[in-house]
């Protein structure tokens, strides 16, 4: 008698350390919970203040409690440098296997009324400290020979809020970056993708959600916003070997919104 595949054996990330940006709550917190699950040591960020440093404890808990291993990092990626002091913490801990790059900040505001400093931080935020973070752990993921990145995106890279001039732009060049990376690691075994998420109703967004997520649902084939958790399946799936045969990908979670 021949035994059928286990098809959920590729879905496993025993023995790997995975380190998920913005971890403390909402998707990072989604995302950091199902890696978890799957077996994977999780490196939880979080920008540093008192009730992030708590929320993140609080996910650290959670993985524990379950019989996972887990430990939480606080970093300001507005610093300087912030990305590679984050990489080598995490990487004194544990070598990192996962990078999903989920950190970001969105300041919502006309595009006449952008400033330096507001422009200077969502960069440094969405940008800079992601490539920071690119630059000292990707190479190491294509020397062993395994590696996944994967980059939290949005909808806004194809459909831009005009009230996010800086924010939609970030996450247009981020998916560029994710093309590009492709291409130079894939035969390395590593794996960069991107994932879009449309409107997941999360905190950030609750007040914008309250004026505006009624509007929104006759322009969501699916008919309702998106939770965080509707994002972990695909976020797993390009996560292990159960997409091990796709980079340089854009994946939409939004609902079918993009198609609209």
């Amino acid at each position: 008698m021949t035994d059928l595949p286990d098809p959920f054996g590729l879905f496993r990330l025993d023995g790997s350390t995975a380190l998920v940006t913005g971890g403390r709550r909402e998707i990072g917190r989604a995302i950091a919970l199902t890696l978890a699950g799957a077996g994977a040591r999780v490196a939880v960020h979080h920008a540093g203040t008192a009730e992030e440093t708590s929320d993140a404890a609080a996910v650290v808990a959670d993985i524990v409690d379950a019989g996972g291993e887990a430990a939480s990092f606080g970093q300001d990626f507005a610093l300087d440098d912030a990305g590679h002091a984050l990489a080598a913490a995490v990487t004194a801990w544990a070598p990192v296997d996962i990078l999903v790059l989920n950190a970001s900040i969105e300041l919502v505001e006309p595009y006449t009324e952008i400033t330096r400093e507001h422009f200077d931080r969502q960069i440094a935020v969405n940008l800079r400290s992601t490539l920071e973070l690119l630059q000292d752990l990707l190479p190491a993921m294509a020397e062993r020979g395994w590696g996944r990145v994967l980059t939290i995106g949005s909808v806004q890279q194809d459909i831009p809020h005009p009230e996010m001039l800086v924010y939609a732009g970030t996450k247009a060049a981020q998916l560029n970056w994710v093309l590009n990376l492709a291409r130079q690691v894939g035969s390395q075994g590593v794996t960069v993708n991107n994932l879009a998420p449309g409107a997941i109703h999360t905190a950030r967004n609750h007040e914008q959600m309250l004026h505006s997520g009624a509007a929104l649902l006759p322009r969501i084939p699916v008919g309702r916003l998106g939770r965080p958790d509707d994002l972990c399946g695909a976020a797993l799936m390009l996560c292990s070997d159960a997409g091990r045969y796709i980079t340089g990908t854009n994946l939409f979670v939004d609902g079918g919104r993009h198609a609209t």
